[in-house]
């Protein structure tokens, strides 16, 4: 009896307490559930990750007065194919010995969005063109591309960023991407920052 009417209660019931409880639910099985059951198919603790900037997006984006991509700065804003960001961006990669042909090959070549969700693998294996995610020196994890190797250390960077970011150990590697998922990390960025707003007043 018991039983039933809590099934009823969460499933029939129309009521914001019932909505309460089924958000609060679904949180728990996919928190502690879900994501763990995830983490151990894929060999990595962190399964599924969520954009939070633009450093690996292939548009131009607004800085100031103007728009930029790899360190280059435009008075307009246009439509980047992948011909146009590698006219722009390619000759850095050049200097790495990375081709057009051969960066059309990596995964994730045509890079990707803030709010999209990268969905990760183990660290086994990480080879030139991976997109990786590492914990960074301020306890931020950062998802880049690795552009060269180094013994136990990658050097990574950002599609849309101008430098690279430096030998990072594999000991910070959380994991590399396997796939994405568009737009779906808006639902916690949003999260996040309702949570955010009313800490900032009192941070000042």
């Amino acid at each position: 009896m018991i039983l039933k009417k809590i099934w009823n209660f969460l499933w029939h019931e129309d009521s914001i307490a019932s909505w309460i409880v089924n958000i609060i639910l679904a949180f728990l099985i996919i928190k502690f559930l879900v994501y763990p059951l995830l983490g151990l198919m894929l060999g990595t603790g962190f399964p599924i990750v969520a954009v939070v900037s633009g450093s690996m997006e292939h548009q131009l984006e607004p800085f100031e007065d103007k728009y930029e991509i790899c360190g280059y700065s435009f008075d307009e804003k246009e439509n980047i194919n992948y011909d146009r960001f590698w006219q722009i961006c390619g000759p850095w990669y050049e200097n790495k010995n990375i081709t057009q042909e051969k960066f059309k090959e990596f995964r994730l070549s045509n890079g990707f969005n803030k709010g999209d969700i990268i969905v990760l693998q183990s660290k086994d294996n990480i080879n030139v063109g991976d997109t990786i995610v590492y914990w960074s020196n301020y306890e931020n994890p950062i998802i880049h591309r690795v552009v060269e190797l180094g013994e136990n250390k990658y050097n990574t960077k950002g599609d849309h960023n101008g430098r690279e970011d430096g030998f990072i150990h594999d000991d910070r590697v959380i994991g590399k991407a396997l796939f994405k998922i568009p737009l779906l990390g808006w639902i916690k960025i949003w999260f996040v920052n309702i949570i955010d707003l009313p800490l900032s007043l009192f941070r000042g």
